[in-house]
């Protein structure tokens, strides 16, 4: 990034510790940047309002205000701008929500400041990249969660940290997801993490074992039947697909869902739509699609021309 393109730029430092913030300003000097200082989260608003900083340097654990209720403030200021959290004191939750209201990066005290710096260097890179786009973002929209929910996700090493940076990052979105990984490593929990924190976080949240369903009546449960559609239903009865409309369906081990099950599945993606078995009335459905597996998928297809797993969209 070229000197001139850093001089037009202002980073807000906020910290209520004074060295950090003087470390950081004499780092950042080097690198021509308009540089403003806060020592709370309050202040960082006041000091926001006036100077719309491109770039933030927020600290999460401070009196008063926290980073991650200063971060929503400035996201309404500035949406613009590139947030950086900074914080020694972290929880699975904390991660989510920085990524969730829309963070640039997460970083750990304490830190090297070469990676400070880089972090910053890649945030003034995006904003000089995509300067001829400024003045057509618009604000992004707060999604309303729960004080204290509980994810039931433990982990703060690296790998995990960047596992929650996507389920903050996704969350919000109604795109299908499919989780991989080894059987116990947690995927229910990613996946009812991802529900949490989506739009759709007050409906239902339905988990099916594909696995344990035989061939037979995956239809049935999935989308329901019709009174008389087969030996034993005596009754109408509704699937998991009309149990959690507006909410969210996980299919876990989706790799060993039968193949007619999943054309299905595929209209329910592509249309919003299913039928009972035996039926022929045809079921507007909301649902959004979360699936695991601990199968290699892409193996699986190439090993099987005929194999389509549909789920992958």
């Amino acid at each position: 990034m070229s000197k001139e393109a850093s001089n037009s730029l202002k980073v807000l430092i906020v910290d209520d510790e004074d060295a950090l913030r003087y470390s950081l300003k004499r780092a950042l000097s080097n690198r021509s940047f308009n540089i403003f200082e806060a020592d709370s989260g309050e202040k960082a608003i006041e000091v926001a309002q006036k100077e719309m900083p491109n770039i933030v340097l927020l600290d999460n654990r401070m009196k008063g205000m926290n980073g991650i209720e200063a971060l929503q403030h400035l996201r309404g200021i500035c949406p613009a701008a590139k947030i950086i959290i900074m914080t020694a004191f972290t929880t699975t939750q904390t991660t989510i929500e920085a990524m969730k209201f829309g963070a640039f990066d997460y970083i750990m005290k304490p830190f090297d400041l070469s990676k400070i710096l880089n972090l910053v260097d890649s945030a003034a890179s995006v904003i000089t990249e995509t300067s001829n786009q400024e003045g057509q973002l618009k604000k992004e929209h707060d999604t309303v969660i729960e004080e204290d929910l509980k994810v039931g996700i433990i982990g703060n090493a690296a790998a995990m940290q960047e596992v929650y940076k996507m389920i903050g990052q996704v969350a919000p979105t109604d795109v299908t997801v499919l989780i991989t990984g080894e059987s116990g490593t947690g995927k229910e929990l990613i996946a009812r993490a991802i529900h949490k924190n989506s739009f759709r976080a007050g409906h239902s949240f339905v988990a099916v074992n594909c696995s344990a369903i035989p061939e037979n009546l995956i239809e049935s449960e999935l989308f329901g039947h019709e009174k008389g559609s087969f030996t034993g239903a005596s009754q109408q009865r509704k699937g998991y697909f009309e149990q959690c409309d507006r909410g969210t369906i996980f299919l876990d081990e989706i790799g060993d869902m039968p193949l007619t099950a999943q054309t299905k599945i595929l209209r329910a993606l592509q249309e919003g739509e299913i039928q009972r078995v035996g039926g022929t009335e045809i079921i507007k459905v909301d649902v959004r699609i979360l699936a695991a597996t601990n199968k290699s998928i892409e193996s699986m297809v190439k090993k099987t021309h005929s194999v389509k797993i549909y789920i992958i969209v």
